[in-house]
């Protein structure tokens, strides 16, 4: 399927792809460990996760991992997660939401994974979200975080969790949405 853009030129548009974007179901984060988002279809190109002030009980960095059939992969993850102070984290076991994290944060805000190359699995991700803390209102701080994955696999799943895998939800929201 072609369109003409200003009568001079034609783009292919997703050729054969489902089109159009799918809302999951929003997941209150205000217990466990982990929370994942599973069955997300194999023609998948772009998933947007929201986020609405999420808290966790410790210091340990939010983090998205993604998986395939066969599991969650926790390795192999590159770039770095950012905080307005210039506190900078390297990413190792998943995509970071930032450069530090405290119990009394929370964050609101959209962290994209779009497939770069569908040939080997490349994901990129990137993400934008306001740090909150008990005292202030949203805005407080930008944080910011952008990497890669090569997802051995095709992309199924998505887990949010922290880096140390057993600091607790304890407040808000996250959903993700998806497309072709």
């Amino acid at each position: 399927m072609s369109t003409v853009i200003d009568g001079s030129a034609s783009v292919t548009i997703n050729s054969g792809a489902v089109l159009g974007i799918t809302s999951g179901t929003a997941v209150a984060s205000t217990s466990g460990t982990s929370i994942n988002f599973t069955d997300i279809p194999s023609w998948v190109k772009r998933i947007t996760v929201m986020f609405n002030e999420v808290s966790t009980s410790g210091s340990s960095i939010i983090q998205l991992q993604i998986g395939t059939s066969g599991g969650i992969q926790t390795t192999g993850y590159q770039g770095t997660g950012f905080t307005t102070n210039t506190t900078l984290s390297a990413m190792s076991t998943g995509f970071l939401l930032s450069g530090v994290w405290a119990a009394t944060y929370s964050k609101s805000g959209i962290a994209t994974l779009s497939i770069l190359d569908s040939s080997n699995g490349r994901w990129v991700y990137n993400s934008v979200t306001a740090l909150e803390t008990a005292s202030t209102t949203v805005g407080v701080a930008q944080d910011t975080g952008s990497g890669v994955k090569l997802l051995n696999g095709t992309l199924d799943r998505v887990r949010i969790t922290t880096v140390n895998g057993t600091d607790t939800f304890d407040g808000g929201s996250v959903n993700i949405m998806y497309e072709g």
